[in-house]
Formats: structure tokens, sequence, C-alpha cells
């Protein structure tokens, strides 16, 4: 079975709660819900062989996520969308500048 980094949700350094930043009945809320409980990930978790050695990956769950809301955001460019994922943007809907650590 793969190795994945885990996904810290909860409180972190600052008090923010990705629960309470992703407010239901939103774009991204549904996004969330779409890819953990529709889409068969099984494929890409497959693909990966890092078990028994080599460093833990990021969960393709979390990759899908980014992408698709980086698209939907008309953020189609791989250093634009690492650049927003380094300073927040977009992780909310009401407030799009918000970070979360």
């Amino acid at each position: 079975m793969a190795r994945f980094k885990p996904i810290h949700k909860g409180l972190k350094l600052l008090p923010v709660d990705f629960d309470r930043q992703v407010i239901p009945g939103s774009f991204e809320y549904a996004l969330c819900h779409l890819v953990d409980s529709e889409l068969d990930l099984s494929a890409f978790h497959a693909r990966y062989k890092n078990d028994v050695e080599g460093a833990s990956a990021y969960d393709p769950a979390v990759l899908i996520k980014i992408i698709l809301l980086a698209y939907s955001r008309g953020i189609i460019h791989s250093r634009k969308i690492e650049a927003a994922c380094r300073e927040g943007r977009g992780v909310s809907s009401h407030n799009p500048t918000s970070r979360v650590e």
C-alpha cells in the first residue's frame, strides 16, 4: 500500500479550521465531496510504489482538488498554481485571500 503525506485539516499554528473555511453549498465544498466520495482513485494509488521504501507522496485526491480548483479560478499555468498554493489564495469562496497553513 502506498504511503501518502498526512492531510492536516484541523487547527495548526493559526487558529483556522479547514472544515469551517469550506462552506457547505459552495463550489469548494462540492469539489471536496466529489473527489473524496465519488471518484475512484484506485488507478492513481496503484501506480505508487513507495510502500516499503521511498518518500511519502501527496495523496492524489489533494492534487486533483488543487488542479480542479485552480482551473475553475482560471489559473492554468503550473507555476501560477504553485504560487497560489504557497500564498493560500482561493481557499475560501467568501474570502479569496484567506491563508490556511
